[in-house]
């Protein structure tokens, strides 16, 4: 009995041996392109085989890679037959096929695909010499549309403030009966304006309240040109938001900049199959001029040496401008679509490979791959500023607003202690005196002009 028990369990033993030899290997096709598949001396490296790696260890499978002969990702003739990784798929020379495949309804008929493990678009790059475009106005750009009516206010309001503080004030216009007031209201605005451009113009005020005026006014004007130069200087950088080639119907509404994308590529068939105006004369456009690119590399180069956009898998573009600092992706991102792992139609292991990019993803090392294969070569510009909002200037706009205030305090309390000593000396009520005066003061010039009229016309 036990000496077939010793039997039984050496076979047991032997079978699992066996088992465990014949477990077959499974043939991965994939295609070089940077980060995805890279060569390293003898061996693959990347995105996609870290992401073969981490699923391989889930899975629990052996593999081996091989690249894909015609150079290809898959494309269907005319014929029905399929050429590429997923035509190597489809013909049983390769189990898998690992590359950023886009996960299409035809390419989903032919083989089996996983749940995507990366999310990616269509959207265009340009080099940033042509991308960027200069207005007529972009000057007024450092603020925005409330920032400047807020800086208008306060420019007529102190203006206003000088012109009425110095027909109040005594120091600034003793003997309103007989003489004219150095500011006037056009005075008073040039004044106020040579003072917001650092300049100055004569005649300065006199008295205290107006003197307080133009103070508080002197220190909102270079607080204000500091930020306005600062935030200028800013917008201006290579990183300008303003380009003239925003999104597709930009593109295709203009004659100036070539552009074309990858031929028998996905994104050829999303803009020839679709039903969309502006996508359709993208299409014909490039049909007619046979602006297509050979390779992913191929449209970067073109890019980069200028007046071609090339369009292409937001993914791949954004890699290509963390490694090709003269490059910027335009922000619309259009046909949004993922990047799955292709296998045989019908395969079983498609379900054990979807579970594991679902565990990754949670776990987040699909996330920690992006970040290590997507680290940007260029060197960190500065933060692009936004137009300067009122809200972040209150300060300014309080100080100036306490300044008026106080110089017209000021410029009243003056006239009072005038009028005080007018009515003790013609023994009147300081009310009537004051009263006096300010109709005085704050009546229309004209009465001023026709009575030197009447002066000049009598012998």
């Amino acid at each position: 009995m036990l000496f077939g028990f010793f039997l039984l369990s050496s076979w047991i033993f032997l079978d699992i041996r066996v088992c465990t030899a014949v477990q077959p290997e499974l043939r991965i096709t994939t295609i070089k392109q940077e980060p995805y598949t890279m060569s390293k001396g003898v061996h693959l490296e990347g995105f996609c085989m870290d992401l073969l790696s981490e699923v391989a260890k889930k899975v629990g499978f052996k593999y081996k890679v091989q690249l894909v002969k015609d150079a290809s990702y898959g494309r269907q003739d005319e014929m029905g037959n399929w050429n590429g990784m997923i035509g190597e798929v489809v013909r049983g020379e390769a189990d898998l096929a690992i590359a950023p495949l886009t996960l299409t309804a035809a390419r989903e008929k032919a083989v089996g695909m996983t749940k995507p493990f990366m999310q990616t678009g269509i959207s265009i790059l340009l080099r940033k010499d042509i991308s960027e475009g200069a207005g007529f106005f972009d000057f007024l750009t450092p603020f925005s549309l409330e920032t400047w009516i807020g800086i208008l206010i306060a420019y007529m309001g102190t203006a206003a403030c000088i012109f009425v503080v110095t027909r109040l004030s005594p120091c600034e216009w003793s003997q309103p009966q007989s003489e004219q007031t150095g500011f006037s209201f056009l005075h008073s605005l040039w004044y106020t304006a040579g003072a917001l451009t650092l300049q100055g113009a004569g005649p300065h005020p006199k008295a205290l309240s107006g003197r307080v005026i133009c103070c508080s006014w002197w220190i909102f004007s270079v607080v204000l040109l500091a930020c306005y130069f600062s935030n200028l200087s800013s917008s201006k950088t290579p990183e300008s938001s303003h380009l003239m080639v925003k999104g597709f119907e930009d593109l295709a509404n203009q004659d100036m900049i070539e552009y074309g994308c990858l031929a028998g590529s996905s994104t050829l068939a999303f803009f020839k199959n679709s039903n969309n105006p502006v996508y359709r004369r993208i299409y014909e456009h490039m049909e007619r001029t046979k602006s297509f690119v050979s390779s992913m590399d191929e449209g970067v180069q073109r890019a980069k040496e200028g007046n071609f956009a090339f369009i292409g898998e937001s993914v791949s573009l954004d890699l290509a401008v963390a490694r090709h600092c003269e490059l910027v992706r335009a922000h619309e991102v259009v046909g949004m679509r993922g990047y799955s792992i292709a296998a045989a139609l019908d395969s079983p292991i498609i379900k054990n490979l979807s579970v594991a990019i679902l565990q990754l993803s949670e776990a987040g090392e699909l996330a920690y791959l992006r970040s290590k294969w997507w680290a940007s070569s260029c060197m960190a510009d500065k933060a692009k500023s936004s137009a300067v909002q009122l809200h972040s200037l209150k300060g300014m706009f309080l100080v100036l607003s306490l300044g008026l205030g106080l110089g017209t305090v000021l410029a009243v309390l003056e006239l009072t202690f005038k009028s005080r000593r007018n009515a003790a000396e013609q023994r009147k009520s300081c009310c009537a005196v004051l009263t006096e005066e300010l109709s005085l003061r704050l009546r229309n010039t004209n009465s001023n002009k026709s009575q030197e009229s009447e002066d000049k016309e009598k012998p």
